[in-house]
C-alpha cells in the first residue's frame, strides 16, 4: 500500500504535500510525491523515517498533469490513496474550464483526498 501526492504550482502544492505525509503516516505506508510544477521540490522536510519516493513528470512539457496522475496510477497498482490539492474556482471558470482536480477527482480508480490551501 502507496499513497500517491501529486503537487501542482502554488500554494495548494505545499498543503498536498503535507496532506499526503500525514495520509502515509497514518496508513503507515510509503509516500509517491508526483512533482507536477516545472521547478524541484524541496522534499527535505520529510520526516526521515518515511520512505519517499520523488518523481518528475514526464512527457511533452504541454502534457495535460491529470494524464500524468492517471497513468502514473495505472503503473502503480500499490498506490491506495492519492491526495490532490484544489484551487479555489469563480462560478464562471468553473463552467467554462475543466479542472485537473475535477478530473482526478472523477477518474481516479482508488479513493482521492482532495485538501485546499488554509486563507
Amino acid at each position: 500500500m502507496t499513497v500517491l501526492v501529486a503537487v501542482p504550482e502554488g500554494r495548494e502544492g505545499p498543503q498536498a504535500l503535507d496532506a499526503g505525509i500525514t495520509e502515509a503516516r497514518l496508513l503507515d505506508t510509503d509516500l509517491v510525491v508526483l512533482n507536477l510544477t516545472l521547478s524541484t521540490i524541496d522534499v527535505s522536510g520529510v520526516p526521515e523515517d518515511l520512505k519517499v519516493t520523488l518523481l518528475e513528470r514526464s512527457g511533452p512539457g504541454d502534457r495535460d498533469p491529470a494524464d500524468a496522475v492517471l497513468d502514473e496510477l495505472a503503473d502503480r497498482p500499490d498506490v491506495s490513496r492519492l491526495v490532490i490539492g484544489l484551487r479555489r474556482r469563480s462560478p464562471v471558470s468553473k463552467a467554462l474550464l475543466g479542472s485537473i482536480s475535477q478530473r482526478l477527482l472523477l477518474e481516479s480508480p482508488i479513493p482521492v483526498l482532495a485538501v485546499k490551501p488554509e486563507d
